[in-house]
């Protein structure tokens, strides 16, 4: 049987125009190009997000070896800006061009095609399930989970599984994903008392207290560090009033920060925490304080052991590079599967997602599906 060509299969997902919702015929063209290797397909759509489940092999097997991606893409932007269609998977000069080309229709192309491979030439004793959203790059709400949600109404489990997306800052094989920091966004909005500008006693100004509280925030130490995990972050987002008179003392003012914790927190602890700062911004400057939070997702982390281990041997045996184990980064839906089994991510270099003229090196596709055809037989083996 020839093989299956991964860099071939990228371009086809590419012209597929699938921006978040969209499934833009990307996951119909995977369900065939499976299905006709004997994978049991199944979509799993929900919230009018799509969703593919494979699986080759026995359901339930104790040896199943779980790959997870997407096939959604962000806006292209201004087209205009771009030198290629953006959806035209035009190659020159041994590259690839096209929206989603590293993140990361390259390494759904570079997983599928290795599963293909495996259980055509060399079936395993074992299962391989593939479970790919397009719901990565929007809420995320009804994509990998309710692609776990179905598996764990259909009795399907995963008993490892790799994340393809792009892990590597500058060098192929450089970086392995064992965790990643929990996420969360707080908005806040102090509300006063209207006024002239040139009477402030008879106003009750929101903006001195909403500077105070972004301050205390922005300047708290959080932690500093742990033995896997960088020093957690807050940013300051926004801060606006729209107010545009400047003899008027507006009566509210809003703002939001952005927190990145490693595992000396909780979201519901950093949530108590920030309450905490508001009611005593609020009790010093005499203004309500109200206060939204949304956790994207809590820190983890896989430990070093087996998994990164078969992944970490399998990079160096084809780049002759020793990855590094990281959790930098934003979130990814590790975060989901990481209570479903072991999870770890591995994937391209990611210096040109979500630019104008993302791009992939057609040799970095066939080298990483070479990485995840290894990890698979030496799992099985």
């Amino acid at each position: 049987m020839p093989k299956t060509d991964p860099a071939r299969l990228t371009a086809d997902l590419i012209r597929c125009p699938s921006v978040t919702p969209e499934e833009g015929g990307a996951l119909v063209l995977l369900e065939e190009r499976l299905s006709a290797a004997g994978f049991t397909c199944a979509r799993a759509d929900r919230g009018g997000v799509a969703n593919l489940f494979a699986r080759w092999g026995d359901k339930g097997h104790v040896r199943t070896f779980g790959f997870n991606g997407h096939t959604d893409v962000v806006p292209v932007g201004d087209a205009a800006a771009w030198t290629v269609p953006p959806f035209g998977a035009v190659e020159k000069d041994g590259v690839l061009y096209g929206r989603g080309a590293t993140d990361m229709k390259s390494g759904v192309a570079a997983f599928a095609a290795a599963a293909i491979d495996l259980v055509t030439d060399t079936p395993p004793d074992g299962a391989v399930v593939l479970a790919i959203t397009g719901d990565e790059e929007g809420d995320a709400v009804d994509g990998t989970v309710a692609l776990l949600d179905y598996m764990a109404q259909a009795g399907e489990a995963m008993s490892v599984c790799l994340v393809g997306e792009p892990t590597c800052p500058e060098t192929m094989g450089e970086m392995i994903k064992i965790g990643r920091r929990g996420s969360m966004t707080a908005w806040f909005t102090v509300v006063g008392v209207q006024g002239h500008s040139a009477y402030p006693h008879r106003a009750r100004n929101p903006l001195p207290a909403m500077a105070r509280l972004m301050d205390r925030l922005a300047s708290h130490e959080l932690d500093r560090g742990t033995a896997h995990f960088d020093p957690s972050t807050l940013a300051v987002v926004t801060i606006d009033t729209g107010n545009t008179a400047t003899n008027v003392i507006p009566a509210q003012c809003s703002g939001a920060v952005n927190i990145r914790f490693n595992d000396t927190h909780t979201g519901a602890a950093l949530t108590d925490w920030l309450r905490a700062e508001a009611d005593r911004v609020a009790e010093d400057f005499g203004v309500a304080v109200e206060m939204r939070v949304k956790i994207s997702g809590e820190s983890f982390l896989t430990p070093p052991g087996p998994l990164s281990d078969l992944v970490s041997a399998a990079v160096q045996a084809e780049t002759g590079v020793t990855p590094v184990l990281s959790t930098t980064g934003g979130t990814s839906d590790a975060r989901f599967i990481k209570d479903h089994c072991p999870v770890v991510e591995f994937g391209l270099v990611g210096k040109t997602m979500h630019q104008v003229d993302e791009n992939v090196p057609v040799d970095q596709i066939h080298q990483l599906k070479a990485i995840y055809t290894r990890i698979l037989r030496d799992y099985f083996a």
